[in-house]
């Protein structure tokens, strides 16, 4: 794969001690034709730009680390996936819009697999973001008034709908390309990363979407961090790692299993999403233990719950409640 974005040693040095000396940042079917006239307002573009990332794609994972801050570590070899997506808007109230990203993965065998993927919310000019706080814990981040305007967050969701990391940035059309990027967010371990223990613990980096010919890109450009070596106890880079996801609009696979799956457990979702919501606003963030193979200790049993609902061993409103009470148990801190 042509790489989209070359980055020397030197810019990357660059964007590492930019990021160290940073405060952690605020956090259907194929795509049609743009239309032969342009919208009406930057405010529409720009929320056509997000709805253009709905659709059923073919997506292309990307992952590789490049440049070694820490001696004695060498980059991992570059890891290559590939799967096929379906994008749906959950909802849209014109300045907020969330897309549901669900994998619909055949076998040999000819069965189809669907699993929850992540969700992204976008807000147009908010007045709070969640972003990514350490180890266990998000918190909701004021943005300020210069920073929101004209601005959209990005906030991005586990499978379980749990927090991951969240973002503030714009979108821009320079050079023919609709392209938003966030400042660089602290965000947690990506499971490929946390079963491996390794010696770092969180990432900050930038996070850029940008729309193609053939459908949309998620561009990542993260710095892994990790404890200094030495007793200052202060945060460290370890390596840089360029992350390319690419999405590209197909029909050579049926959506209809997926779309099955989220009708069935939209509503179920829904419950959950609002006892997530409610969790954060109560204590202004939220506390969560995470665990490297499921993201966060509530993953397995949420996306369980879902299955149940779906093949009718649980009623959509028996699941909701059982997921309430776990929300509120596991995002008890205890630390008081």
């Amino acid at each position: 794969m042509t790489r989209i974005m070359d980055r020397n040693m030197t810019r990357a040095f660059l964007i590492a001690a930019a990021l160290l000396a940073a405060a952690p940042a605020l956090a259907q079917t194929p795509a049609a034709p743009a239309p032969a006239e342009a919208p009406a307002s930057q405010f529409e573009r720009d929320r056509q730009s997000i709805l253009a990332q709905a659709g059923q794609w073919r997506v292309r994972f990307d992952m590789r680390e490049n440049v070694s801050f820490r001696a004695g570590y060498e980059p991992l070899e570059e890891k290559l996936s590939a799967g096929d997506e379906i994008v749906r808007v959950v909802y849209d109230d014109g300045d907020r819009i969330s897309l549901q990203h669900i994998l619909v993965m055949g076998d040999d065998n000819g069965n189809v697999h669907i699993i929850k993927h992540w969700r992204q919310d976008w807000v147009f000019e908010p007045e709070t973001v969640l972003t990514y706080a350490g180890p266990n814990r998000w918190t909701l981040t004021p943005v300020a008034a210069d920073e929101r305007r004209g601005a959209w967050a990005q906030t991005v969701w586990q499978t379980d709908d749990s927090p991951r990391y969240g973002g503030v940035g714009r979108w821009d059309y320079t050079h023919g390309v609709a392209e938003w990027s966030s400042a660089p967010t602290w965000r947690p371990l990506a499971r490929r990363d946390a079963v491996r223990d390794p010696i770092y613990d969180r990432y900050l980096g930038a996070n850029r979407h940008a729309l193609t010919p053939a459908g949309w890109v998620h561009l990542q450009d993260n710095v892994k961090m990790g404890p200094s070596e030495g007793d200052d106890g202060d945060l460290a880079a370890i390596v840089q790692e360029d992350v390319i996801n690419t999405y590209r609009a197909v029909d050579t696979y049926d959506p209809a299993p997926g779309d099955a799956y989220w009708a069935a457990t939209k509503d179920y979702w829904s419950g959950v999403r609002a006892a997530w919501d409610a969790a954060i606003l109560a204590s202004g963030g939220l506390y969560l233990e995470e665990e490297a193979n499921r993201g966060v200790v509530t993953g397995k049993p949420l996306m369980d719950w879902a299955v149940d609902v779906q093949e009718g061993r649980l009623t959509t409103e028996v699941a909701i409640a059982q997921a309430r009470a776990l929300i509120a148990s596991a995002t008890t801190d205890p630390a008081g």
